[in-house]
């Protein structure tokens, strides 16, 4: 398991070398943190950390990432003193934080809350609750990693090379006299990559 402030760290480092600081507030470290949870239990089946994500009244917050920045309110975040924390992860991780960053990293805190107030995981955790209601309960891994089933294909579709991947892949399908391979659960991103491959094979 990973402590969430470690990975605040790491995103709020990435802000300040894309020069997007100034948009690096508490609010937007607890979006990136609850998308990095929803994608990693989609692509491994189990919590990036242990710490429970809760349905907070504007938006989903990991409550000891959120209080250590607490003094901050909504202002921008100090770059963290720990500038190797990069360190501190496997590569793969580095890989999905990475992913996390440049997809969700270009909204603003605002939008992202939004996003989430559309989704389902934070919504049914708040039902019964009024819009304005306080609320501590929790967001439960079942419904993060179905939700990060659907971002990773919303991640896939944004690619570039998504449509002229998936169309070479149907025309060499309809040639294939073999029963059709289904891409099982875990597996879209390796899927994704091994149709980028192979359409950049064919292109040299």
């Amino acid at each position: 398991m990973v402590d969430p402030q470690n990975i605040a760290k790491y995103f709020i480092l990435r802000a300040y070398q894309d020069g997007r600081d100034d948009q690096m507030t508490n609010m937007k470290v607890q979006k990136l943190l609850y998308y990095t949870q929803c994608l990693h239990l989609a692509l491994y089946e189990e919590p990036l950390f242990a710490e429970e994500i809760q349905a907070w009244r504007y938006s989903p917050v990991c409550p000891p990432a959120y209080h250590y920045y607490s003094d901050f309110e909504a202002q921008q975040l100090p770059i963290p003193q720990e500038q190797n924390i990069v360190n501190e992860f496997t590569e793969e991780i580095r890989e999905l934080l990475e992913e996390v960053w440049q997809y969700f990293g270009v909204y603003h805190a605002y939008d992202l809350s939004n996003m989430t107030h559309s989704e389902f995981p934070w919504r049914k955790a708040r039902t019964g609750l009024s819009r304005e209601e306080s609320s501590t309960n929790p967001i439960s891994l079942e419904d993060m990693r179905l939700l990060g089933e659907e971002k990773l294909l919303e991640i896939e579709k944004d690619h570039p090379y998504y449509n002229k991947i998936l169309s070479h892949v149907l025309k060499e399908g309809m040639k294939e006299k073999s029963q059709p391979k289904y891409i099982q659960q875990g597996e879209v991103n390796e899927w994704l990559m091994s149709l980028i491959n192979q359409y950049l094979a064919i292109r040299r």
